[in-house]
């Protein structure tokens, strides 16, 4: 029996999660001069962008090609510029959006940790946050596993960047999972990458047979592009008739030029957060990753000499739980661009469910200026008033989710939630009752997009 004391420990703002947002909400907290703290259960940094091989980063434009993104998205972007470990916004060549943005998830890994460490933020990984105590609407603390024993950590505020709410929904907060009526979320895919392509041969192939690939694809740009996204090959999907519920097959090129990166396997119908159902979905996805690498080799030009040399350390989760907050971001919002007077940030990126239960995708596109604005009352949850929420389990419809989900808008998402945080600190006062006009006019002196 272990008989060790419960350790304790103190800070301003508690993060947990250390994916994109949870990396952005903490080095904008410790910034702002909170002592803070960021809990992540890997021992390592980047949630889906690193563990589950999410790449490239998609996007931090509008399809008209005007950046409405940057903060610190951006400046993690040019410091990876800086160690050639990033080429920055490229075009998509498989048409979905303008931009994409590819990087190197292991220098990833150590930049992240570089600058929550120059911001003054203590690490604790290899921890998992499975209590939450509570008292009159407000978190005290949070009780984390760790390998040396239980840890409980107090604070004045809270920031839930764990993408599934799991703070949130332990904390009591109301949340929602998956679409109305069903309740079925997006499907899990395993990703994986491979070595050895002549992505030469494969534009050669998509120049010559322009018909088997998205219709979107700059098919009259792409001999003078460096091909960067592939969607397609579908005469070719279909006659190997694999049993994945899926109409074709998406790839993105590098970090090396011989390598891609594979978005292609889908795990339907199980909750990412029951233990049983994401057991399953490992098991499955890791099935379907074979089964497509081999498709590859042996199907698609220019996969000849191909191998199979990466898969996720775990399945790349698109929905689960998000919070019912102070305001639900819902789809018409997005599609038509609407502008609220508390926005924290703004994103370019369309809606796009991949089907819980069919085989396609479906996708709408941004009117407008082609940006929508995200308001800060989608991270406050209703009943907890020291939580704040950032990244894809924010409070939005499953619709609009399909869109706030991605990465940039995830890193925008979380340094409003970490500049809100340091405000509330600051003041002594509760998220919900910061000033939004001094949180916006602080995220803009951080170059975000606001306007």
């Amino acid at each position: 029996m272990n008989t060790a004391a419960l350790r304790q420990m103190e800070a301003d703002i508690v993060v947990i999660g250390g994916g994109p947002a949870g990396v952005c909400a903490a080095i904008a907290a410790g910034r702002s001069g909170a002592k803070t703290v960021l809990v992540e259960r890997y021992g390592f940094i980047g949630g889906m962008s690193t563990a589950a091989l999410v790449y490239p980063w998609m996007t931090f434009h509008t399809t008209e090609g005007k950046q409405v993104i940057r903060g610190l998205g951006q400046e993690i972007i040019d410091r990876l510029m800086s160690m050639n470990a990033s080429p920055g916004h490229v075009r998509d060549t498989v048409g979905f959006v303008n931009t994409i943005t590819p990087y190197h998830p292991e220098v990833y890994k150590v930049l992240a940790i570089d600058m929550m460490k120059e911001a003054g933020v203590k690490l604790l990984l290899h921890s998992f946050v499975d209590q939450v105590q509570t008292e009159e609407n407000r978190i005290r603390s949070v009780e984390l596993t760790t390998k040396s024993g239980r840890i409980r950590v107090e604070a004045k505020v809270f920031i839930d960047t764990t993408g599934d709410a799991d703070v949130a929904y332990l904390s009591g907060a109301p949340c929602f999972r998956g679409r109305e009526g069903d309740s079925l979320t997006q499907p899990m895919t395993m990703k994986f990458r491979m070595r050895g392509v002549d992505l030469a041969k494969v534009k050669q192939y998509m120049l010559e047979h322009p018909d088997e690939f998205y219709k979107k694809t700059p098919i009259d740009e792409l001999a003078d592009l460096p091909l960067s996204g592939v969607l397609g090959f579908f005469k070719h999907w279909k006659a190997a008739a694999l049993p994945i519920n899926r109409d074709q097959v998406l790839f993105f090129t590098g970090p090396n030029e011989d390598e891609v990166l594979v978005n292609t396997t889908r795990v339907q119908g199980l909750d990412g957060t029951k233990v049983e159902d994401l057991t399953e979905a490992e098991e499955l996805g890791r099935k379907q990753v074979l089964q497509v690498a081999d498709f590859m080799t042996k199907n698609l030009p220019g996969f000849e000499k191909a191998s199979l040399s990466q898969v996720g350390a775990q399945i790349g989760v698109r929905e689960t739980r998000r919070i019912d907050g102070q305001y639900s971001l819902q789809a018409n919002d997005v599609i038509e661009g609407r502008r609220f007077e508390d926005v924290i940030a703004r994103s370019g990126y369309p809606i796009d469910i991949h089907d819980p239960s069919g085989k396609g995708v479906v996708a709408a596109w941004v009117k407008g200026d082609g940006a929508y604005d995200i308001p800060y009352r989608c991270l406050l949850p209703k009943r907890i008033t020291n939580l704040l929420v950032g990244g894809r389990c924010i409070s939005t419809s499953h619709e609009a989710l399909a869109t706030t989900r991605l990465t940039p808008s995830c890193m925008a998402t979380g340094q409003a939630a970490g500049t809100a945080a340091g405000l509330a600190v600051h003041h002594g006062i509760l998220p919900g009752q910061v000033e939004v006009k001094e949180l916006q006019e602080l995220l803009k002196a951080a170059d975000v997009v606001l306007d």
